[in-house]
């Protein structure tokens, strides 16, 4: 395994999924998750060179999550190990919808300090952060700080808000700010973008709002109807998304951050200069690979980002 560039910051979990077993019982099955997990799972099968910061429990579902993480190419030597219990989240279909319920009383991923965060290497040139590992105390903090203390490399959020992890709402907005101010791509989808600046009356102003917050470049999600890219400058670019066949949302943001960071990564462009003075067609080409990544995920049931052979090209 190659040295990682890249580092996916934030939560790892299992996600314990209904099924029903032969004799009709119901019974849940184990899969490996989290948003910046599935980030980092995506990465390692594009072919990046991708390490994972959590929080890992020595328990077997921390056995799981390690060999799903070792199959995809990912290097999880730079996570924290603990004997605390892994993050679970049992998923119920109700009327077609999930709803979860969580797990994550003094888990390996949560209960991180400030004095856990591993010193990443010389080489180590973006982050990536984002997901519930934000909202949840006090290992929220603890990323936050390895963000700040981080400068020079390229950092990129996605905050992915679920409004039901965020125990105090002026904590959780602090603690947002503090990464915008030193992020140079904050990604967000247009839900997240309305919960973060209610009191905008356009897109524009909530970027705008974003702004003073110290966020550079900023994508917005639009599911079908592609995505929006606020240049530092003050520029504006929409690049569309060709449509398909939805089966399975989950995990589309996620595995589209990772086809963003992956296609500027190979056009040497993963920088904090372009970043702050993008050129139009490439960052183009990038925002268009992460929704081809994402496409393809969503065209499948759970979080199963596609390896790099299956987009050719």
């Amino acid at each position: 395994m190659s040295e990682p560039t890249i580092f996916c910051c934030g939560e790892a979990l299992v996600d314990m999924l209904p099924e029903v077993l032969a004799d009709g019982r119901a019974a849940f099955s184990p899969h490996p998750g989290g948003a910046v997990f599935n980030t980092a799972i995506a990465l390692g099968r594009l072919g990046m060179d991708v390490g994972l910061v959590t929080g890992l429990s020595s328990d077997f579902f921390g056995d799981l999550l390690r060999e799903a993480l070792a199959e995809s190419g990912v290097d999880a030597r730079y996570a924290v190990v603990s004997d605390q219990p892994t993050t679970l989240a049992f998923v119920r279909l109700d009327a077609g919808q999930a709803r979860y319920r969580f797990y994550d009383e003094q888990s390996a991923g949560r209960m991180l300090e400030v004095s856990d965060m591993p010193a990443l290497p010389e080489w180590a040139s973006a982050l990536f952060f984002g997901g519930i590992s934000l909202a949840c105390e006090p290992a929220a903090d603890a990323y936050a700080a390895l963000a700040e203390r981080s400068e020079g490399r390229v950092i990129m959020v996605d905050p992915n808000i679920r409004p039901g992890f965020i125990e105090n709402d002026v904590r959780y907005r602090d603690r947002l700010r503090r990464l915008f101010a030193v992020a140079d791509v904050v990604k967000v989808s247009d839900e997240d973008l309305a919960w973060l600046e209610p009191g905008a009356e356009s897109m524009a102003g909530q970027v705008a709002g974003l702004r003073r917050q110290g966020a550079g470049l900023v994508l917005v999600t639009r599911g079908g109807e592609g995505v929006e890219a606020w240049l530092p400058d003050g520029g504006q670019l929409h690049v569309p998304v060709v449509p398909v066949e939805v089966v399975d949302t989950v995990g589309a943001g996620d595995t589209f951050n990772a086809g963003f960071l992956a296609c500027l990564a190979s056009n040497a462009c993963l920088t904090r200069g372009f970043l702050a003075a993008p050129d139009a067609e490439v960052l183009t080409e990038a925002i268009a690979w992460g929704a081809r990544v994402a496409g393809l995920t969503v065209q499948r049931a759970g979080a199963n980002p596609p390896w790099r052979e299956e987009l050719g090209g």
